[in-house]
């Protein structure tokens, strides 16, 4: 939307510029040999897949904190954003690249079981290739049209270029990781390599109900929480759909898009946060394709779950998250694009306080 938003009013010289500036990878696994890659027509139809992840090293096993669906129907003037639950307990398929036999595992696993590519080194875009593989069976979506990782450092480097964002936060939250200057909270030492629920101590940020303009870091510690909200990471998702829906409001705003050097530093801070697979097009003919979607018709859905225990009484153990079954109504409508009249006789998918 930036980019499309920008070469509206700066023409060609924003293309030249940025069409490579963000890294391109294969993220959808490689295709057989002599086979022709996969080039999509951009035109609705769509489904994309963002995963949004905490930056790690190459050596280490990456985990999809933040899974979401953007569904854009035929004519592509509207958008749906739909989050997986994290903890979401479903059937991993088999990959042969890194012997993973498949199984039944937390969502958030399946990039950590696809990414390793040998002598303890992992890499994220082949782990994106098993998520994707995972949600399509979850959702019934047999092939995305695009997908990008989103790295979460990466992320708060935009919302800064960008001088913050303006959210509505539907809840009191408190921060399980920071301080109310935005330093680190200390942690126990007895709970190293996170083995405690709750490993931190001290004072915490805070950020009352209503609409505030956040700094970058206060926003990208909002929508990492998830402790203590009241529906846990079902919240979490919906304020991470709100901040992607509360960017795109501000990033069209004519402060950026007539800024040239605002503009400048947000694209070039979104280059380096981005991984991105348009499936044969770059990101630039994608923001073009897309320039009729804005924040205003976009449509945050929120899927209906309940968590999954083992035992009872005081012996349950929390096992993850699972969907309740009219989930399946609403994938379905996904695949045959018929989700606005999905939402019309289901409105009680739709985030009201977004």
């Amino acid at each position: 939307m930036v980019v499309s938003g920008g070469l509206l009013v700066s023409g060609q010289v924003l293309y030249a510029r940025y069409a490579g500036a963000v890294n391109q990878q294969s993220l959808f696994g490689n295709k057989p040999p002599g086979a022709a890659p996969r080039k999509v027509n951009i035109k609705g139809p769509l489904n994309i897949l963002l995963v949004g992840i905490d930056p790690r090293d190459a050596n280490t096993a990456p985990l999809s904190d933040s899974i979401i669906v953007a569904h854009i129907p035929a004519g592509l003037k509207e958008a749906y954003l739909f989050s997986i639950p994290r903890d979401l307990l479903v059937e991993i398929p088999p990959f042969a690249k890194t012997g993973f036999n498949g199984g039944t595992a937390k969502i958030n696993s399946a990039m950590s079981y696809g990414s390793s590519v040998g002598n303890g080194k992992h890499d994220v875009a082949q782990g994106f290739e098993l998520l994707a593989k995972t949600v399509g069976r979850l959702t019934g979506i047999q092939e995305f049209d695009a997908g990008a990782i989103i790295n979460f450092g990466g992320f708060k480097k935009i919302v800064e270029a960008m001088g913050g964002v303006t959210m509505t936060i539907d809840q009191d939250i408190k921060s399980e990781h920071l301080q109310p200057d935005g330093k680190p909270r200390p942690r126990y030492p007895s709970c190293a390599n996170n083995q405690c629920a709750h490993p931190y101590y001290g004072p915490q940020a805070q950020y009352p109900k209503g609409t505030h303009h956040l700094e970058a870091w206060q926003a990208l510690d909002v929508v990492r929480q998830r402790y203590g909200l009241k529906r846990g990471d079902y919240d979490r998702q919906i304020n991470q759909q709100k901040f992607i829906k509360a960017m795109a409001k501000q990033a069209l705003s004519q402060k950026v898009v007539t800024n040239p050097a605002k503009l400048d530093g947000i694209l070039r801070a979104a280059g380096e946060s981005l991984i991105f697979d348009g499936q044969g097009h770059n990101v630039v003919d994608w923001g073009l394709a897309l320039r009729g979607v804005n924040s205003e018709n976009m449509t945050l859905v929120r899927l209906p779950g309940h968590s999954v225990f083992s035992g009872t009484g005081k012996n349950r153990d929390y096992q993850g998250e699972a969907l309740d079954p009219s989930a399946q109504e609403f994938f379905a409508a996904v695949r045959d694009d018929t989700i606005t009249t999905f939402m019309v006789n289901h409105p009680e998918f739709i985030n009201r306080n977004s």
